[in-house]
């Protein structure tokens, strides 16, 4: 069972493109990276093993990487996911 994680990431200026990119492609458990308008440059989720150290997985893997000035997390706890049409 996964933990999806969201969080919300402000860049220096110029480099939001730069900053999604290396998620993408050099941090592990990324499930997607999104440009938002508004106080953050990016919304990235991560999907972590349950019972992982969160706060350990952002402050090493995401607040490590170049260009990020700045990180809000949300953990999430239950989905709702609509129910299927039959």
């Amino acid at each position: 069972m996964m933990t999806p994680i969201f969080v919300l990431i402000k860049c220096e200026l110029g480099h939001a493109n730069d900053v999604a990119a290396d998620i993408v492609d050099n941090v592990e458990n990324v499930s997607e990276v999104y440009s938002t308008s508004g106080q953050y440059d990016l919304l990235a989720k991560f999907n972590l093993a349950r019972g992982a150290d969160i706060g350990s997985f952002v402050t090493k893997h995401v607040q490590t990487r170049p260009h990020i000035r700045d990180t809000f997390t949300i953990i999430t706890f239950s989905p709702f996911v609509p129910s299927k049409a039959e």
